[in-house]
């Protein structure tokens, strides 16, 4: 009889303490750089996230090609921002036509590649980090209408991740996933952390008390979920031949949940 062994034990000092110092430093960018240079830090504070992480997800995922895979995601990373600062209003729309040029780029890169090892998973990595980088470039939208509202989303998001891998580096219990250091109760308390900030901070993007809550919630329960699916992932890269830097891993945990909150965000701020 065949078992599925877990990924091995990461420890929890090594992958909770960093990604905690890269929440509240990403969190910093993503709050203060549009509170003081209004459009323009919004864009910076994105793009410098955007390019982390390309730089980053090539690397744990072992894409094939690493100089042309990091010409497409910065290709690709550059061109969704663009499409969401330069229109009077932009809208999430645009960022379809850069999704699918991106993944014809990506595919024609892999399959002119030789020889071809890895051509699947290196699909599918560039797949993910051509979403990713896209989703991060909704928060621009934020941005460029209310700089109030994108402050919100970040504290929410930050604070979540934040609280999350707090809490799990003293009690990562009971545990979500074999062989993850993340349990239900830093679970339950970054969503709950998410709602509390928001609430607090809701006179930033004139929300009232529910609408506060409610949008603290979600974006920290949507980067909550994330960030366990990220620590799988860091804990399986970190494990296999060639083990990536913790630093690369470290901004795959914080990056990757934020991308995909944001443009649940913007969807729900559209709603409220």
């Amino acid at each position: 009889m065949s078992s599925t062994a877990a990924p091995p034990a990461t420890p929890d000092r090594a992958h909770h303490l960093p990604a905690a110092g890269v929440a509240v430093l990403a969190t910093g960018l993503l709050a203060g750089l549009p509170a003081a240079l209004d459009g323009v830090g919004a864009l910076a504070a994105v793009l410098v996230l955007q390019l982390a992480l390309v730089l980053s997800w090539v690397l744990v995922a072992r894409m094939r090609g690493f100089t042309a895979s990091l010409t497409v995601g910065t290709a690709a990373a550059v061109a969704a921002d663009l499409v969401l600062v330069l229109p009077q209003r932009p809208v999430l729309g645009g960022l379809l036509a850069v999704l699918g040029v991106g993944f014809l780029a990506a595919v024609l890169q892999q399959m002119l590649r030789s020889p071809r090892h890895a051509l699947v998973d290196s699909l599918a990595g560039a797949a993910l980090l051509l979403t990713a980088v896209g989703a991060l470039a909704a928060l621009l939208v934020l941005g460029t209408s209310d700089e109030g509202r994108l402050v919100l989303v970040a504290l929410a998001a930050g604070v979540s991740l934040a609280v999350g891998h707090l809490v799990d580096r003293v009690l990562p219990r009971p545990r979500v996933a074999d062989g993850v250091p993340r349990g239900l109760v830093g679970l339950v308390l970054a969503v709950l952390a998410g709602a509390g900030v928001a609430f607090a901070a809701r006179d930033l993007a004139d929300l009232g008390m529910l609408r506060a809550l409610l949008l603290g919630a979600v974006v920290a329960g949507v980067v909550a979920l994330v960030a366990v699916a990220a620590s799988y992932v860091v804990v399986e890269a970190g494990a296999a031949p060639g083990d990536s830097s913790p630093w690369v891993l470290t901004v795959v945990q914080v990056v990757l949940p934020m991308a995909a909150a944001a443009p649940v965000a913007v969807g729900l701020l559209t709603l409220l």
